[in-house]
């Protein structure tokens, strides 16, 4: 996988488009960050494609909130219940 920072993006764009037409990805970097990923979609169903991705975020964010659950501690079902309460009563 290529990583190019954003820079290259618009000095050298035709490397970056050459090398996301051979190897399918390339990372988009900001401040040595990835920021992004380009995905040629040349042989694939954009659709399709966009509910993998947007399928594959959703779990990563479900898997970092399990995560931080776990460490903080999970909530009794009273306290679950009385949040519920609370939040009906506008407080």
């Amino acid at each position: 996988m290529n990583f190019y920072s954003v820079r290259d993006l618009r000095t050298t764009p035709k490397a970056i488009w050459g090398n996301l037409a051979l190897d399918g990805e390339v990372v988009i970097t900001n401040n040595g960050k990835p920021t992004a990923l380009l995905v040629n979609l040349e042989d694939y169903d954009f659709e399709t494609t966009v509910k993998a991705v947007r399928q594959a975020k959703a779990m990563i964010a479900f898997n970092s909130m399990r995560s931080r659950a776990s460490e903080n501690g999970f909530m009794t079902d009273d306290e679950i219940e009385a949040e519920i309460a609370a939040a009906r009563k506008g407080e």
